[in-house]
């Protein structure tokens, strides 16, 4: 696996680091290991020099968020494939192989592991769980978790599948064809980035897959807890934004419709006290109308590359509706038949 890089990108996270470099280093064959240290300031690059002199360090001149961080560092990383890991990711042995296995597939652009949780590790994480799909709204939720509801892992997701999204929490894709998308887009600093990227792939025609045979075991909320206020800006801005950007057909449309759903979601929040996460969904809009015109010329470049769509992974369902209204927890009970 000499044509293959893991990058750990690492902001003050020197106490993931002690905690999973190790692993990463002893389970990880002959694969270049590089951290891409986002402007740390605590003592994370000195740790690493320390204790893993053969890890390479590429050192970023500011905390670009995910999205310019990566960005910025894989323009120095020279390999055909990348492993993109978060650093509170205890990863397995042999996790790689079945994953690189995969990558040999040349019409498949990334994969993924299946992501536990490291606190409870019978259960699946909420950051990709057994791969990501989108709902009819553009609403993203996993086999394993569908919003805040992370099943039990009875194996019950272990085939190895197509999906419509994989987790940037250790997504292994093609440096050739990130490159040749861009990369991240910068603008939404973190979170759903990844979600971005798969759906302009997509848009050329190519395919993404989790591959459960390959498990890692992840903290999640190492640099923003769940329940916070800038988490909950950032997924509701960088949603809509996305949607603008890729939606298929007339956007205006189905971009109201979400925002009126943010609407009920946003005044949830204000009924149980959480002023600053019903501030957040209000901060988020506005970003949408402030920013349309740079969105409206980024979506038409991603039209102009646009060559078949391949659409595998959407859901024709309503998951907000399956969810709050009929009680759905399980992706096992969603109708099936729904599922692009």
């Amino acid at each position: 696996m000499n044509d293959l890089a893991i990058v750990i990108l690492n902001w003050n996270g020197v106490g993931f680091l002690e905690a999973f470099l190790g692993k990463v280093v002893a389970y990880s064959s002959d694969a270049q290991i590089v951290v891409a240290d986002n402007a740390s300031t605590d003592n994370s690059v000195a740790f690493i020099k320390d204790n893993y002199p053969t890890v390479r360090i590429i050192e970023n001149q500011q905390n670009g968020g995910f999205a310019k961080g990566y960005n910025d560092a894989l323009k120095e990383v020279n390999s055909k494939f990348y492993l993109l890991l978060n650093s509170d990711i205890e990863v397995t042995e042999n996790w790689l192989t079945p994953l690189y296995a995969q990558m040999q597939d040349p019409n498949v652009a990334g994969c993924q592991p299946k992501v536990l949780s490291h606190k409870n590790k019978d259960s699946f994480e909420h950051a990709g769980a057994a791969g990501g799909f989108l709902d009819n709204n553009y609403f993203p939720f996993c086999r394993g978790r569908i919003f805040d509801h992370n099943e039990k892992d009875t194996q019950q997701y272990n085939s190895s599948t197509e999906v419509f999204w994989a987790t940037g929490a250790a997504l292994m894709i093609r440096s050739e064809l990130f490159h040749k998308v861009g990369g991240f887009d910068e603008d939404f600093f973190a979170h759903m980035e990844e979600i971005d990227l798969c759906w302009r792939l997509k848009k050329q025609n190519y395919a993404f897959h989790v591959v459960p045979e390959s498990t890692i075991y992840h903290v999640g909320g190492g640099t923003l807890p769940y329940s916070s206020p800038r988490k909950s800006y950032l997924n509701f801005r960088n949603s809509l934004a996305m949607i603008i950007k890729n939606h298929e057909g007339v956007v205006l449309p189905k971009l109201f419709y979400r925002m009126c759903i943010d609407g009920i979601a946003a005044f949830r929040f204000l009924f149980r006290g959480e002023f600053n996460n019903f501030w957040a969904v209000f901060k988020a809009h506005m970003y949408q109308y402030a920013n349309i015109k740079t969105l409206l010329k980024k979506r038409k470049a991603i039209k102009a590359d646009a060559t078949t769509f391949n659409k595998t992974g959407l859901f024709g369902g309503n998951i907000v509706w399956n969810y709050y209204v009929k009680g759905v927890k399980r992706f096992s009970q969603l109708n099936q038949r729904l599922f692009k």
